[in-house]
Protein backbone atom coordinates (compact mmCIF):
# COMPACT_ATOMS: atom_id res chain seq x y z
CA UNK A 1 0.00 0.00 0.00
CA UNK A 2 1.04 3.41 -0.49
CA UNK A 3 1.00 6.38 1.67
CA UNK A 4 -0.33 9.63 1.02
CA UNK A 5 1.27 12.74 2.20
CA UNK A 6 -1.20 15.76 3.39
CA UNK A 7 -0.79 18.78 1.18
CA UNK A 8 0.19 21.21 3.32
CA UNK A 9 -1.01 25.40 2.27
CA UNK A 10 1.76 26.57 -0.25
CA UNK A 11 3.61 29.67 1.00
CA UNK A 12 5.43 32.13 -1.05
CA UNK A 13 8.99 31.67 0.24
CA UNK A 14 10.02 35.08 1.09
CA UNK A 15 12.73 37.44 -0.65
CA UNK A 16 16.35 37.38 0.04
CA UNK A 17 16.92 40.81 0.81
CA UNK A 18 20.98 40.50 1.42
CA UNK A 19 21.53 42.29 -1.51
CA UNK A 20 19.60 45.45 -0.44
CA UNK A 21 22.33 46.95 1.41
CA UNK A 22 24.65 46.82 -1.25
CA UNK A 23 22.59 48.08 -3.76
CA UNK A 24 20.86 51.03 -1.24
CA UNK A 25 25.15 51.89 -0.72
CA UNK A 26 26.19 52.18 -4.44
CA UNK A 27 22.75 54.27 -5.03
CA UNK A 28 23.96 56.65 -1.97
CA UNK A 29 27.33 56.87 -3.48
CA UNK A 30 26.19 57.80 -7.01
CA UNK A 31 23.64 60.45 -5.99
CA UNK A 32 27.21 61.75 -3.83
CA UNK A 33 29.18 61.82 -6.81
CA UNK A 34 27.01 63.29 -9.23
CA UNK A 35 25.68 65.74 -7.35
CA UNK A 36 26.62 69.60 -7.47
CA UNK A 37 26.33 71.48 -4.09
CA UNK A 38 25.75 75.24 -4.22
CA UNK A 39 28.37 77.26 -2.40
CA UNK A 40 26.82 80.20 -2.57
CA UNK A 41 22.54 80.87 -2.04
CA UNK A 42 21.70 83.77 -4.16
CA UNK A 43 19.62 86.45 -1.69
CA UNK A 44 18.70 88.37 -4.55
CA UNK A 45 16.42 87.89 -7.32
CA UNK A 46 17.62 88.24 -10.31
CA UNK A 47 16.59 87.14 -14.12
CA UNK A 48 19.09 86.83 -16.44
CA UNK A 49 18.93 88.93 -19.53
CA UNK A 50 19.76 87.17 -23.18
CA UNK A 51 22.39 87.06 -25.58
CA UNK A 52 22.83 85.38 -29.02
CA UNK A 53 27.05 85.11 -28.79
CA UNK A 54 27.09 82.93 -25.31
CA UNK A 55 30.02 80.82 -24.65
CA UNK A 56 29.96 78.23 -21.61
CA UNK A 57 32.59 78.86 -18.92
CA UNK A 58 34.51 75.60 -18.73
CA UNK A 59 36.80 77.02 -15.78
CA UNK A 60 35.18 76.74 -12.12
CA UNK A 61 38.39 76.95 -10.46
CA UNK A 62 39.35 80.73 -9.78
CA UNK A 63 35.87 81.77 -10.46
CA UNK A 64 34.10 84.46 -8.31
CA UNK A 65 30.22 84.98 -8.77
CA UNK A 66 28.75 88.59 -8.05
CA UNK A 67 24.96 88.35 -7.66
CA UNK A 68 22.66 92.11 -8.80
CA UNK A 69 19.21 92.46 -8.13
CA UNK A 70 16.09 93.18 -6.00
CA UNK A 71 16.70 90.99 -2.24
CA UNK A 72 14.63 88.51 -1.26
CA UNK A 73 14.11 86.58 1.85
CA UNK A 74 14.57 82.58 2.84
CA UNK A 75 11.65 81.82 0.81
CA UNK A 76 11.78 84.27 -2.46
CA UNK A 77 9.47 87.24 -1.01
CA UNK A 78 11.14 90.18 -2.33
CA UNK A 79 12.49 92.78 0.55
CA UNK A 80 12.28 96.22 -0.96
CA UNK A 81 12.69 98.10 -4.53
CA UNK A 82 15.96 98.74 -3.90
CA UNK A 83 19.27 96.89 -5.94
CA UNK A 84 21.38 95.06 -3.93
CA UNK A 85 25.11 93.90 -4.91
CA UNK A 86 26.01 89.77 -2.92
CA UNK A 87 29.28 88.32 -2.74
CA UNK A 88 29.80 85.12 -1.04
CA UNK A 89 26.61 84.93 1.11
CA UNK A 90 26.17 88.31 2.38
CA UNK A 91 25.38 91.78 0.86
CA UNK A 92 27.88 94.03 -0.07
CA UNK A 93 28.82 97.74 -0.29
CA UNK A 94 29.67 99.12 -3.64
CA UNK A 95 33.46 100.08 -1.73
CA UNK A 96 33.12 97.22 -0.07
CA UNK A 97 33.84 94.73 -3.62
CA UNK A 98 37.87 95.50 -3.61
CA UNK A 99 38.04 94.48 -0.37
CA UNK A 100 35.80 90.81 -0.69
CA UNK A 101 37.82 90.26 -4.38
CA UNK A 102 40.98 90.36 -2.35
CA UNK A 103 40.19 88.05 0.94
CA UNK A 104 38.66 85.42 -2.07
CA UNK A 105 41.93 85.69 -3.93
CA UNK A 106 43.56 85.11 -0.71
CA UNK A 107 41.90 81.91 -0.43
CA UNK A 108 42.54 80.43 -3.51
CA UNK A 109 45.68 78.49 -4.95
CA UNK A 110 48.31 80.03 -7.04
CA UNK A 111 46.90 77.97 -10.33
CA UNK A 112 43.50 79.75 -9.20
CA UNK A 113 44.15 82.97 -8.71
CA UNK A 114 46.40 83.23 -12.44
CA UNK A 115 42.88 82.54 -13.75
CA UNK A 116 40.66 84.76 -11.75
CA UNK A 117 37.13 85.24 -13.46
CA UNK A 118 34.49 87.47 -12.18
CA UNK A 119 31.06 86.50 -13.52
CA UNK A 120 28.33 89.31 -12.89
CA UNK A 121 24.99 87.44 -12.76
CA UNK A 122 22.79 90.72 -12.53
CA UNK A 123 18.95 91.21 -13.22
CA UNK A 124 17.76 92.08 -16.77
CA UNK A 125 16.36 95.38 -15.36
CA UNK A 126 19.41 96.07 -13.41
CA UNK A 127 20.69 100.05 -14.88
CA UNK A 128 23.95 99.96 -16.72
CA UNK A 129 25.38 102.68 -14.55
CA UNK A 130 25.66 100.64 -11.45
CA UNK A 131 27.07 97.54 -13.66
CA UNK A 132 29.69 100.15 -14.72
CA UNK A 133 30.13 100.84 -11.43
CA UNK A 134 30.81 97.54 -10.17
CA UNK A 135 33.33 96.93 -13.44
CA UNK A 136 35.20 100.10 -12.14
CA UNK A 137 35.72 98.69 -8.50
CA UNK A 138 36.67 95.47 -9.61
CA UNK A 139 39.82 96.99 -11.98
CA UNK A 140 41.00 98.98 -8.83
CA UNK A 141 41.31 95.54 -6.98
CA UNK A 142 43.02 93.92 -10.22
CA UNK A 143 40.22 91.67 -11.02
CA UNK A 144 39.96 92.47 -15.29
CA UNK A 145 38.44 88.93 -16.12
CA UNK A 146 34.81 89.75 -16.17
CA UNK A 147 32.01 87.38 -17.69
CA UNK A 148 28.30 88.42 -17.68
CA UNK A 149 26.20 85.70 -17.21
CA UNK A 150 23.17 85.23 -19.98
CA UNK A 151 20.51 82.93 -21.38
CA UNK A 152 20.38 81.59 -25.11
CA UNK A 153 17.85 84.36 -26.74
CA UNK A 154 14.98 81.75 -28.36
CA UNK A 155 14.85 82.93 -32.13
CA UNK A 156 11.60 84.01 -33.19
CA UNK A 157 9.86 82.04 -36.00
CA UNK A 158 8.47 84.33 -38.89
CA UNK A 159 5.01 83.62 -39.49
Amino acid sequence: MSRFKRQRERRVPGLNLASMPDLIFTVLFFFMIVTHMRDVDPKVTYQVPQGTELEKEVNKAGLIYIFIGKPVDAQGHQLSEETRIQMGNRYVALSEIGKEVAKERDRMTDEDRQHLTVSIRADRDTEMGLINDVKQELRRAGALNINYSATKEEKKVKK
